[in-house]
């Protein structure tokens, strides 16, 4: 479908997604500026109070580069939601979000209609996260105006089916937008995105590898040396299933061939998991895709490879079928 404004103006098809602990203003302000979304969980702001500090900095930024570049303006911005019943912050960060008018809501683990209709309200959109057809359903009944479907190989919690069944399914009912997750870090797969009917590539542990990320620098360069015969799916860690970096599992001592199975009913996410070592901080979400970065750069420099690899890859698509 067409993008409504001001995703129009973006210059890559592409979300950012927002990242535990490792997105921040930094990060999102770059993403924005490069010219796709740019996105952080609510979460990491800590204090609660910090959000609205955030938000004033990120829509400051914004609206200055703007100013100073109307002709390379930059993308949306958009802030995660953990609706979650472990989240108790969700209602004070709604109100923070209502308060600086965020452009694009991501909600996870648990589609609310009350959170959907408040972001509409404001004249945002939602974007939820399902792993299957049924909660897609559910999130547009209760009044999503976009899906995330988070496909097999998409880095920290993800589902586990393929993206080709999943968007065929989907676009069978549902004809809005659609940002499709799992193993895009090239350009390539961008397109592939696209030709699957997706409006937006969402794309996550390729940002950890840049100088803006929040990560641990072990983090980063385990990105750069991942592969993915070096991706772990589990739920040990928070009681969602998963996609975690072998070489952190390890490093934590635990072997990654024979980890237990952990009870959804006591899923903590953020802090603590169902170890003693902490999901995020100690051991790292990844998906299939990393592959494809070899360096860690700036967030400009990635989304330059990116366009230029998706620019190459229409040629040669273009070229093959004549």
């Amino acid at each position: 479908m067409s993008l409504p404004a001001p995703f129009d103006r973006m210059r890559l098809p592409v979300i950012g997604s927002p990242l535990f602990i490792v997105s921040g203003p930094e990060l999102v302000i770059a993403q924005c500026k490069a010219g796709i979304v740019g996105s952080f969980p609510s979460l990491n702001a800590r204090p609660q109070s910090l959000l609205d500090e955030w938000l004033h900095q990120i829509t400051e930024e914004l609206a200055k580069h703007n100013r100073d570049n109307p002709d390379r303006p930059a993308a949306p911005f958009a802030v995660n939601q953990i609706v979650h019943k472990s989240n108790d912050r969700v209602e004070a960060d709604m109100k923070t979000c209502e308060k600086w008018q965020v452009p694009m809501v991501i909600t996870s683990l648990g589609a609310r209609e009350e959170i959907f209709q408040a972001v509409k309200n404001w004249g945002g959109i939602t974007m939820h996260d399902v792993i299957n057809n049924r909660f897609a359903h559910k999130a547009i009944e209760k009044g999503a105006t976009g899906l995330i479907p988070v496909a097999a190989g998409a880095g920290g919690h993800a589902g586990a089916l393929s993206p080709f069944a999943l968007m065929q399914e989907i676009r069978e009912w549902f004809d809005g937008l659609i940002a499709l997750s799992g193993s895009i870090a090239h350009g390539r797969s961008i397109l592939a995105a696209r030709a699957l009917s997706a409006d937006f590539a969402y794309i996550g542990s390729a940002f950890i590898a840049t100088e803006e990320a929040n990560a641990d620098q072990g983090y980063k360069q385990g990105i750069v040396d991942g592969n993915m015969d070096g991706i772990v799916y589990t739920n040990l860690f928070t009681g969602v299933h998963g996609n975690y970096l072998r070489s952190s599992i390890e490093k934590a001592g635990l072997d990654p061939d024979n980890l237990p199975t952990s009870d959804p009913s006591k899923m903590n996410f953020g802090s603590g998991g169902n170890t003693k070592a902490k999901a995020w901080k100690d051991i790292w979400g990844s998906g299939q895709g990393v592959g494809a970065v070899k360096n860690v750069g700036t967030v400009a420099d990635i989304v330059d490879r990116l366009e230029s690899e998706y620019t190459e890859a229409r040629a040669a698509l273009a070229k093959a079928t004549g």
